[in-house]
C-alpha cells in the first residue's frame, strides 16, 4: 500500500494541477498552449520510457506522431470512420510498424541506432510529402472535428480537459509500467545490457517492447492533436519535431516520468516567450539542450529533486 501511495502521488498532484490550471488561464489562447502542452508530454511520457529508462534513443518518433495525426485525417476525412476507431485503427498500425522495424533497428548502438531511428523518420517524412493523392502532400490536409454521434468536440476548452485527462492516464499506465517487473527490466538493460542479459532478461524483447509502447503514445497523442489544430503538414514528421520530443524528455529529466511533462511544458511555452525571436526557435532548444547536458545532466526534475533530499538531510 505505501508503495501504490509513493508511486501514484505525483498522478494525484498532475490531476489536482490540470484541474486547477484553468483558474489561471485568463482566455482561449492560454487554453490552446497548455492542451499542446499535454499533447507534448504525452509522446514525451512513452518517449522517455524507451531513452529515461531502457537507453536507447530514438530521432524518428515525430514520425509516428504524424502516422497517427494521418491516419485520424484520412479514416475519418476520406473513408467516414468513427473518429475513435481511426484514433485506434491509427495507433495499432504504428504499433505493428514499430514492432517490425524494432528488431532489427535496436540490435544497433549509440550513433548508429541514431542514425537508424533518424532513417525511419526520414522515410516517414517522404512518404507523407510525396503521396499528393493520399495526404495532400505538402499542402497538408484537413482534419473533420472529433465526433462520437451527433456530439462534437470543437472548443479548445473543451480539448484542455480532454487532453489532460488523457495525460493524467499516461502519466499512470508509465507509472504502473515503471513499478512492474518490465520496469525493472528496463532499468537493469538501461545500466548494462550485458549484464541484464546475463541475468536472464531478454534484452531484445523489452527494447522492442518500450519502442513499441512510446510509438503507440506518439501515435495517440498525434491524432489528438490532427483533431485539435482540424489541419496537419508533413512539418509534423520532421526531423526537427523529433529533436524538440527528444529535447523536452532530457530537459525535464530522463528516467523521470513527471519531467518529461515538465520538460514538455517548458519547451512547448518557449516559443510564446521568444515570440520575436521565432526564426532561431530551434537555435534556442540546442542552446538549452547543451546547457542542461553541462550544468544539470540528470535533468531538472531529477536534479532539483536530489537539491531538496540534501537540503532534507541537511
Amino acid at each position: 500500500m505505501a508503495d501504490f501511495a509513493k508511486r501514484h502521488s505525483g498522478v494525484l498532484l498532475l490531476a489536482l494541477f490540470v484541474a486547477l490550471l484553468p483558474l489561471a488561464l485568463p482566455n482561449r489562447f492560454y487554453f490552446d498552449v497548455a492542451t499542446k502542452v499535454w499533447l507534448n508530454a504525452i509522446v514525451c511520457v512513452g518517449l522517455n520510457l524507451l531513452v529515461g529508462y531502457a537507453g536507447q534513443i530514438s530521432l524518428g518518433h515525430a514520425g509516428f506522431f504524424a502516422l497517427g495525426a494521418y491516419a485520424s485525417a484520412i479514416l475519418t476525412r476520406r473513408f467516414e470512420l468513427n473518429a475513435f476507431v481511426a484514433m485506434g485503427l491509427g495507433a495499432a498500425g504504428t504499433g505493428l510498424l514499430a514492432f517490425a522495424v524494432a528488431r532489427p533497428i535496436l540490435r544497433l548502438k549509440g550513433h548508429y541506432l541514431a542514425m537508424a531511428t533518424l532513417g525511419l523518420g526520414i522515410i516517414i517524412f517522404i512518404v507523407i510529402n510525396r503521396e499528393i493523392w493520399l495526404t495532400g502532400g505538402p499542402d497538408g490536409t484537413r482534419v473533420p472535428a472529433l465526433a462520437l454521434g451527433e456530439w462534437r468536440l470543437t472548443r479548445i476548452e473543451d480539448w484542455y480537459w480532454a487532453a489532460g485527462a488523457i495525460l493524467v492516464a499516461a502519466v499512470a499506465l508509465a507509472q504502473n509500467l515503471i513499478g512492474s517487473g518490465v520496469g525493472r527490466a528496463l532499468r537493469a538493460l538501461n545500466g548494462s545490457e550485458v549484464a541484464a542479459s546475463t541475468l536472464g532478461i531478454d534484452t531484445a524483447r523489452y527494447k522492442a517492447m518500450a519502442f513499441v509502447v512510446s510509438a503507440v503514445f506518439a501515435s495517440l497523442a498525434g491524432s489528438l492533436f490532427a483533431h485539435v489544430e482540424r489541419f496537419v503538414t508533413p512539418a509534423e514528421a520532421g526531423f526537427l519535431r523529433s529533436i524538440e520530443f527528444v529535447t523536452m524528455v532530457v530537459l525535464g529529466g530522463m528516467a523521470s516520468n513527471f519531467g518529461a511533462v515538465v520538460g514538455a511544458a517548458l519547451l512547448t511555452m518557449l516559443p510564446q516567450l521568444v515570440a520575436d525571436f521565432q526564426d532561431y526557435k530551434h537555435l534556442v532548444f540546442g542552446a538549452v539542450l547543451m546547457a542542461t547536458m553541462i550544468f544539470l545532466p540528470k535533468g531538472l526534475v531529477p536534479s532539483l529533486t536530489d537539491l531538496v533530499r540534501r537540503r532534507l538531510g541537511r
